[in-house]
């Protein structure tokens, strides 16, 4: 069987979506018809411009371009989508066809060059190959990032663990904006793992490959935190001995994480706004702009929406900032986490400080379970890593823990009792243990009062009803 047949009769090549970015009109219609016969969905766009808006609309699968177009060439279309969506194939089109053009095209991105005139079958066959081309890089990564899942023990997210139903909602979130350039804004407790969601967000973006830098802007003084950002030249200012780079163009190609961006002063906050809309920054004492390729995560524990009311945050610079939004919930609210978590910092602690624990008792975890931890996830990182330097025996006691957690358990007057097979040490199956039991004695005591007893539980109502369906309570 020839090479054509195979691949024409292939059930991956079931269709698709195509752009032909054409300034001639006729070229354009003959390709639409010699594709949508094939199967394809096709759209025509006829400049560079009108190809950028249709793609921000709907991505295409291959994007078939005419070098030369009034406006955008088409190989700075190709560069442009290259950068900003790289899941896209480029073919590019041109009757002044020459070898140094077609290295140009391929540097810039493209996958494929075709020289005018073409054969119809010539184009459907680049197309044919570009998409199987992507589908073996698609399956490629996605059998790479299973793979590193795997050795690791964790999943794509990193050190986010996702467990419960309120952090399966923010991994959702965190994989859908990771795949565009849009500014996010991470919202949270102190402690709650924002950097480690605005990570992941980096890490599954198009841009995992360049730089993640993050700044605390509540943690650089308000004269030097515009230097930072964007750099100064020599002699801007006193100690200004030579020019320096500031945070926006180190993080060029890659994600810039503003944390505690409520603590940015007034001046400062517009200058941000102008980085973001111009996509460029001018260094202290400089006169001339810098652009910046750079995707911006701002993270925040402060109320924007309240510091807006009273006018200490720009209401402009808000709105640009908050394009995609994610909320982690405190730990707190989602105290099914606390065991796995629990045992993601065991093991980690082990690697670390070479101890060997591995578990800790009931009594330990249910007081664990029933702290409030004003410090969310941070805090129960710490307080594993004491009661790990702390415990005797293999297993973390209720007495290794520090004493607001074992305060907090004993002014309850009551132990509960968690119900586990002799010898059965797993922290997982304890939690889950018992969250049930606590849900039980919650529901009994409320005669059956759902809202009452998720008040009782510091859950949501919400949480309550999912938990008494995954344990079977109904």
């Amino acid at each position: 069987m020839s090479e054509v047949a195979s691949i024409a009769e292939g059930p991956e090549f079931a269709g698709g979506t195509v752009l032909v970015v054409d300034d001639e009109a006729p070229v354009r219609h003959m390709l639409r018809i010699v594709l949508e016969r094939e199967g394809y969905e096709v759209r025509e766009a006829e400049d560079g411009d009108t190809a950028l808006g249709l793609v921000a609309e709907h991505p295409p699968d291959v994007l078939l371009t005419d070098v030369r177009m009034a406006g955008m060439t088409g190989l700075d279309l190709v560069q442009v989508l290259a950068r900003d969506f790289p899941e896209i194939t480029l073919v590019v089109m041109s009757a002044f066809g020459s070898v140094e053009l077609a290295m140009e095209a391929l540097n810039r991105g493209a996958y494929d060059y075709i020289s005018k005139p073409f054969k119809q079958d010539e184009v459907v066959m680049t197309v044919r190959k570009a998409q199987e081309r992507e589908r073996l890089r698609r399956e490629n990564l996605a059998l790479r990032a299973r793979i590193e899942e795997l050795d690791s023990g964790r999943s794509d997210l990193g050190d986010l663990l996702v467990h419960s139903a309120q952090m399966r909602e923010v991994a959702r979130l965190v994989r859908k904006v990771a795949r565009y350039k849009s500014t996010a804004l991470v919202l949270g407790e102190s402690g709650v793992g924002k950097e480690l969601a605005s990570r992941a967000i980096h890490d599954l973006s198009p841009r995992a490959q360049g730089p993640f830098v993050a700044v605390n802007c509540g943690a650089i003084p308000d004269t030097l935190i515009e230097s930072e950002l964007f750099g100064h030249v020599k002699g801007a200012f006193t100690d200004a001995t030579s020019d320096r780079r500031g945070l926006f163009e180190e993080a060029i190609g890659g994600t810039l994480l503003l944390d505690e961006v409520g603590e940015l002063p007034s001046a400062v906050q517009v200058k941000l706004l102008r980085a973001l809309q111009e996509e460029e920054v001018r260094r202290v004492g400089d006169t001339a702009p810098r652009s910046v390729d750079v995707r911006v995560i701002a993270a925040t524990s402060r109320a924007l929406e309240d510091m807006v009311a009273e006018g200490s945050f720009r209401q402009d610079l808000y709105f640009r900032l908050n394009v995609f939004q994610v909320t982690i919930p405190p730990l707190r609210a989602r105290k099914e986490d606390i065991a796995p978590l629990v045992e993601h910092f065991l093991r980690r602690v082990n690697t670390r400080l070479g101890t060997q624990i591995e578990g800790v008792t009931a009594d330990a975890l249910a007081a664990l379970i029933s702290y409030g931890w004003p410090g969310n996830v941070r805090e129960l990182e710490n307080a594993i890593e004491h009661a790990s330097v702390l415990a005797e025996d293999q297993r973390i006691a209720f007495d290794d823990l520090p004493e607001r957690v074992r305060r907090r358990e004993q002014g309850s007057g009551e132990v509960v009792v968690v119900p586990l097979g002799a010898g059965d040490l797993s922290v997982k199956r304890a939690g889950r243990a018992l969250e049930r039991e606590l849900m039980l004695r919650a529901l009994e005591q409320t005669d059956g009062n759902r809202t009452q007893a998720a008040k009782l539980l510091d859950l949501s109502h919400r949480a309550l009803l999912y938990k008494i369906k995954e344990f079977g309570l109904t």
